[in-house]
């Protein structure tokens, strides 16, 4: 069985940035790629697949530092981002993160964040090629908050089943974390702002510390039994299978959320209040039903569609494959894209285009791998 082949797009060759992290990955023997203007690990050693399946085992580290880093505080720091989101945030309770979207005016999507509140601010990551565009849109409609970026800072996750136990031993307050809970706490003495969260299906932490503390946490999570550190080339084929987004592929700047199936992301109050942008647009297709969808896709034979490949249906132009590749926890092809609304049923059949040839695929339910993510009181 060969690796998954990315969802990913290498940057051209230029000077790139480095995390807090490029010596540990270095010394590991990860095999560095060109990514959003850094030089990231795609693989280490063991290879794409052998990350992938230890991450659904056991536990994988991942080092996502070029992602950006933000805090919005002052007393209106939540009414400011619900101006550009249609998130509820004056509603998020102190340790609590919640996922949100920021729109253009015709309910496009910028850029999806991760936003949690600590003491007296809304700590925020966004994607790492969409960071300085989210910053620059963020800093215009500041409205009396206060916007502070966080580029000396790193951010590491730990995803997989045996992240709560060996949270346990390090962090008991993140152990104790809800699924999207928050907190500020210390792990080998090291502060951390931590979430319980990731981008894998799995359990898992995402851990923001400072740069210069960053190889230290690093290492003492790598020596923990079950640790392993995988790459983008992981990372990328787990949130396929756990049926997630990614920025630039599923969702971009002319998909709404109800297109992209991200209609939960839209809080109920919101729903009917609007107040955000592209909320008459977005009203109408949730009235109305959009005019495309995304879905899963699983082709009939063994060849993996991938991003950009056609779908036609009775010899007609159905829509495009976002993202596609191999799968190796179901060890079968799997794919997501947007399709014609009338093209969305579930069980339904389409074609698509891989190298010239039509490949029957079906349209299934996301994600394609059950998510695992921990809920307090349920079985483990």
């Amino acid at each position: 069985m060969s690796d998954p082949v990315l969802n990913i797009e290498p940057d051209a060759p230029e000077t790139l940035q480095t995390t807090p992290l490029d010596a540990l990955h270095r010394s590991l023997g990860a095999k560095l790629v060109p990514f959003a203007g850094y030089a990231m690990p795609v693989q280490y050693p063991a290879g794409v697949l052998a990350e992938h399946l230890h991450t659904r085992a056991a536990a994988s580290l991942f080092d996502v530092s070029h992602m950006g880093q933000f805090s919005l505080s002052g007393d209106r720091a939540a009414q400011v981002l619900e101006a550009l989101t249609p998130g509820d945030f004056q509603g998020l309770p102190e340790g609590r993160q919640r996922y949100t979207l920021l729109l253009n005016e015709a309910g496009g999507i910028i850029d999806d964040l991760m936003v949690a509140h600590h003491p007296g601010r809304l700590v925020i990551v966004a994607n790492a090629s969409r960071k300085a565009v989210d910053a620059h849109h963020i800093a215009q409609h500041l409205d009396g908050a206060t916007l502070d970026q966080h580029p000396d800072r790193a951010l590491l996750a730990l995803q997989g089943p045996a992240v709560a136990a060996i949270m346990a031993t390090l962090c008991p307050a993140a152990a104790a974390l809800p699924f999207m809970g928050a907190t500020i706490a210390t792990i080998g003495g090291i502060t951390c702002w931590i979430s319980r969260s990731g981008y894998t299906g799995e359990d898992g932490v995402e851990i923001s510390v400072d740069g210069a503390d960053a190889e230290a946490l690093a290492r003492l999570l790598l020596a923990q039994p079950g640790v392993a550190p995988a790459g983008l080339g992981a990372r990328d084929s787990l949130r396929l299978e756990a049926g997630l987004c990614l920025y630039g592929a599923d969702i971009d700047a002319v998909t709404t959320p109800v297109e992209a199936g991200l209609t939960w992301a839209i809080a109920k109050r919101r729903r009917t209040e609007g107040g955000y942008p592209g909320a008459a647009v977005i009203a109408d297709q949730l009235a109305h039903g959009p005019p495309r969808r995304r879905v899963g896709l699983v082709p009939s034979g063994r060849a993996p569609a991938r991003a950009g490949t056609r779908i036609v249906a009775a010899g007609t132009d159905g829509g495009i494959v976002t993202s596609g590749g191999f799968s190796p926890t179901l060890g079968a092809p799997i794919a997501m894209g947007i399709v014609r609304r009338d093209l969305a049923a579930l069980g339904g059949t389409v074609d698509l285009m891989i190298r010239g040839t039509a490949q029957p695929a079906t349209v299934v339910t996301l994600p394609f791998v059950p998510h695992r993510y921990y809920r307090k009181g349920a079985a483990k």
